[in-house]
């Protein structure tokens, strides 16, 4: 039997089924067959399935039981070569990708599905055009050719394997979702907010604090409205300008602690409060929807639920199951150590190469033991910090590691000069906006006839919404940020095929921490896997460099006791 094959749902119902050469195209008849999860589990020799989109076809594969070893996402291929060619944004659906290939009008994607707590979608329900199993792979051998037409094929289809990876392992999280006592999280918000009054208006505390705010301004006074405090601010002659934290919490006026104490309040109320609890947590899970490649970087993101920024008060709600266990797994100090693999700076690579403090490491080498300022320069030099203390920091940083700081300067200087950004496997930066040709001659720069053309013309340093050193300093942080997420991915797929065999189960992933829900006797064994598969994406994604990627890992109940 062919260790690969594609799948499409039918438009009739069903599914069609097909094997695969190396060439990506059948290698045998199409099939149609009535049950998807039957044609899939009557295959336990296939490693890998091909279709148009995770999301469409996996979920109604895992509530069936049935789970896949391996998977290509045509759609998730598609964006991914699509920037790597400077045409970042355009159509990524397989239909759009068919019509391109043949020279037709290329269709816009469907808007993107909004969550729905709770809902059920129907076995295989068509988002989208359905595409024929053959036109699907006429797609499929086009994004063959078009990895192999790259600078670094190999990169490349390891970056569009990867990604498809992320594509399981974040159905799979969705399904199994992150263990919630709902309980515990109502005693929370009664705690922190006090009862809740008939209505759905504010809880008791937040009321209260309201008030505290209008007495000190001897007015009344809307906290949740910027505007009504800033006006209130102004009025008591005190200038600002927003009601941001840090703006604030400065100003000697009495509104100010209770406005803070309101704002912090206010944000759990709305964000992660009884609605939320209502929406999003049922039968003792907590069940957002990640999006694998959420974004332009390849972070993650998520369809509703706000489970990538949950306060640690409200994690307190995440228990594990009796008898089971929370593996909390952070990784240390990512970004400089990403940062040594991708520049090959001896320095910095024999420094990442220790699973101690690396900011430590780099403060004996360059700033005479102060931890804080190397921290400082480290991320200033990933982040674009390059004034004040920053370019001085950064100055001492690039004498000892010269190859680190060139190569995130290189990178800004391109972003800057609107040229494509690529992370170490072949993710792409999208480019700037290019210049039309009125914007082109103000800034006296003369369109040849052949440079009329969209894709030719001239870069025009902060051109309407796209400022030149802003991109710059995007481009610089996107190069080391970036390729953390392609390293993220391939430790997710370690790391999932690992865990296959066993009880325990990959709950919740953001950037650089990863929980696994297990039962407490395979804690130590979920630990050490997680060890090694960050050792092994490290070497897939880097190739062989003395670099690391330790992580701290906390075998806990509750996820707040993590950290």
């Amino acid at each position: 039997m062919a260790d690969r094959w594609a799948l499409a749902p039918a438009e009739e119902g069903g599914v069609d089924v097909a094997p695969l050469g190396p060439d990506g195209l059948p290698a045998g008849p199409v099939r149609r067959e009535a049950d998807p999860a039957e044609a899939v589990r009557s295959r336990p020799g296939v490693t890998r399935w091909v279709w148009r989109s995770t999301a469409e076809v996996y979920p109604r594969l895992l509530a069936t039981g049935v789970r896949v070893e391996r998977g290509y996402d045509i759609e998730a291929a598609e964006t991914l070569l699509l920037g790597h060619e400077g045409r970042y944004g355009e159509p990524r659906s397989a239909a759009a990708a068919l019509a391109r290939l043949r020279g037709g009008p290329v269709p816009p994607d469907p808007p993107q599905r909004q969550a729905e707590p709770g809902a059920q979608s129907p076995l295989f329900e068509p988002r989208g055009t359905v595409l024929p199993l053959p036109d699907l792979l006429a797609v499929y051998a086009e994004q063959q050719r078009r990895t192999d037409a790259t600078a670094h094929p190999g990169r490349m289809r390891l970056l569009t394997a990867a990604e498809s990876a992320g594509m399981l392992v974040a159905a799979e999280m969705n399904r199994a979702g992150l263990p919630w006592r709902a309980d515990v999280h109502r005693a929370v918000l009664h705690d922190l907010l006090g009862e809740r009054y008939a209505g759905g208006g504010e809880p008791r505390r937040l009321a209260e604090l309201a008030d505290e705010v209008s007495a000190a301004f001897g007015r009344r006074v809307r906290p949740d409205l910027p505007a009504d405090v800033v006006r209130a601010f102004a009025q008591a002659g005190v200038k600002v300008s927003s009601t941001r934290r840090w703006e604030i919490e400065s100003v000697d006026h009495p509104a100010v602690e209770p406005l803070l104490a309101y704002k912090k309040l206010y944000r759990i109320w709305v964000a992660h409060g009884w609605s939320w609890l209502q929406d999003w947590v049922r039968d003792g899970r907590f069940r957002p929807e990640f999006l694998a490649g959420g974004t332009v970087t390849g972070r993650w993101v998520t369809n509703g639920g706000g489970a990538l920024q949950i306060p640690k008060v409200i994690r307190r709600a995440a228990v594990a199951d009796p008898g089971w266990r929370l593996v909390v797994a952070d990784a240390d100090q990512m970004e400089p150590r990403v940062l040594a693999a991708i520049s090959r700076d001896p320095g910095l690579m024999e420094v990442a190469g220790r699973e101690t403090d690396l900011y430590q490491s780099v403060s004996d080498r360059a700033f005479s033991g102060d931890r804080a300022q190397a921290k400082l320069a480290v991320l200033g030099a990933v982040y674009g910090q390059t004034s004040g203390d920053g370019l001085k920091n950064l100055a001492a940083l690039r004498r000892r590691f010269p190859k680190a700081v060139a190569y995130v300067d290189e990178a800004a200087r391109a972003g800057e000069e609107g040229r494509l950004v690529r992370t170490w496997l072949g993710r792409t930066c999208p480019p700037a906006p290019r210049a039309t040709d009125d914007a082109a001659q103000e800034a006296g720069i003369p369109l040849a006839e052949e440079e009329q053309a969209a894709d030719a013309r001239p870069w025009v340093p902060g051109y309407a919404s796209a400022d030149a050193r802003a991109r710059g300093r995007f481009a610089r942080n996107f190069v080391v940020q970036g390729s953390a997420a392609d390293w993220a991915l391939l430790l997710l797929a370690a790391l999932r095929r690992t865990l296959s065999g066993m009880a325990a189960e990959l709950v919740f992933f953001q950037h650089d921490e990863v929980i696994v829900h297990c039962p407490e006797e395979e804690a130590a064994t979920v630990v050490e896997a997680i060890r090694q598969a960050a050792d092994l994406a490290g070497r897939l994604t880097f190739g062989e460099t003395p670099v690391r990627f330790p992580f701290t890992a906390a075998v806990v109940e509750c996820y707040a006791d993590a950290k």
